[in-house]
C-alpha cells in the first residue's frame, strides 16, 4: 500500500462523522466539506434520482480529481449503475462505501476496484448482518456501517427502536472488533430538528461501540462529533491508570483492580482523545 493510500486508510479508519451529500448536488460539495465532517461521503446511491445516475457520477469524478478524501457511495451491486460506478473508481485514491454489503458483494467489488481504494462496507440487509464477519476479512475494508432504515424495513421494524436493531448493532461490533476493524459507524439519525434524540442515539450506539455516526445534514456533525469525543472524566481515569501502573504488575485505582484488559482500555481511551475516535 502506497503513503497515500495508507492516508486515505486511515481516515476511513479514523472517520467519527461521515456527512452525505447528494452527487448531482456539485453545489454543495464544497459546503459540506467546510461543515467540518471527518469523511464527507459523495451520494450515488438513495441521494440521486435514476435519471440523475449518470450526471452524478461524472460530478463526483470531476470533484475526485482534486479532493482525494472524499468517499463515494456506490450504487448497490445488481443495480445498472454498480459496475459503471466501481470502473470509475478503478485504482482511485478513495474511499468507497459500498452498500447491501455482504460478503459476496464486497469482494467482487474488491476485485473490481483492483488495489487502491479503501472500502466502508454499509450492512444493512439481515444477510449482511449475519455474516458481517466474513464481509469484515475481505481485503481492503477498513470499516463496517450500519445502514438502519434498510435493515429496519427488511425486518418490519421502526429504525428507531433500539430493541429490535440491537442484534444488528452487536453483532457489527463484534465483526468489527474480530476483524481488528475500528468501531462501526451507526446509521442516520433522520428527524434533522431534534438535536437530543440525535445525542441520544449517538451515546446509545458509542455505549455499544460503535465509534462514528452517519450523517445527513451539516448541523449533525458538531453535535456527534462532541458526543463520540471521549469525556474529561474518561480521559482523566485513562490518564490516572496508566500513572499508577507504572511501576508494572497488578495494582488498585480507587479501590478496583487494575491489569492488562484495563490498561488496554485506557490506552485506547487516551488514542481516541489524540487522534481520533475510530483509531
Amino acid at each position: 500500500m502506497t503513503a497515500g493510500a495508507h492516508r486515505t486508510a486511515a481516515r476511513a479508519r479514523a472517520a467519527t462523522t461521515l456527512l452525505f451529500v447528494p452527487g448531482d448536488r456539485p453545489d454543495r460539495f464544497g459546503k459540506a466539506t467546510a461543515a467540518g465532517a471527518s469523511l464527507v461521503v459523495l451520494d450515488l446511491e438513495d441521494g440521486v434520482a435514476p435519471d440523475r445516475k449518470v450526471y452524478a457520477r461524472e460530478q463526483v469524478v470531476t470533484w475526485l480529481a482534486e479532493h482525494r478524501e472524499c468517499a463515494v457511495r456506490v450504487n448497490a451491486a445488481g443495480t445498472a449503475w454498480h459496475d459503471e460506478d466501481l470502473a470509475v473508481l478503478r485504482e482511485r485514491l478513495c474511499t468507497v462505501m459500498l452498500p447491501k454489503a455482504d460478503p459476496e458483494s464486497t469482494r467482487t467489488a474488491a476485485k473490481l476496484l483492483g488495489m487502491l481504494p479503501v472500502l466502508i462496507a454499509l450492512v444493512e440487509t439481515a444477510r449482511g448482518v449475519l455474516d458481517a464477519r466474513q464481509t469484515a476479512a475481505v481485503p481492503n475494508v477498513h470499516r463496517l456501517a450500519l445502514g438502519t432504515f434498510d435493515l429496519a424495513a427488511e425486518l418490519g421494524a421502526d429504525p428507531a427502536d433500539r430493541e429490535a436493531l440491537a442484534a444488528a448493532r452487536g453483532a457489527l461490533v463484534l465483526a468489527s472488533a474480530a476483524a481488528g476493524l475500528p468501531g462501526p459507524v451507526d446509521g442516520v439519525t433522520a428527524d434533522l430538528n431534534n438535536e437530543l434524540q440525535l445525542i441520544d442515539e449517538v451515546r446509545n450506539a458509542r455505549r455499544l461501540g460503535f465509534t462514528g455516526k452517519l450523517c445527513v445534514h451539516p448541523k449533525q456533525v458538531p453535535v456527534a462529533t462532541e458526543v463520540l469525543r471521549p469525556t474529561r472524566e474518561e480521559t482523566h481515569w485513562a490518564q490516572s491508570v496508566l500513572d499508577a501502573a507504572g511501576s508494572g504488575g497488578a495494582i488498585s485505582v480507587d479501590g478496583r483492580l487494575v491489569d492488562k484488559p484495563v490498561l488496554d482500555r485506557a490506552r485506547h481511551i487516551l488514542r481516541q482523545a489524540r487522534e481520533g475516535i475510530g483509531t
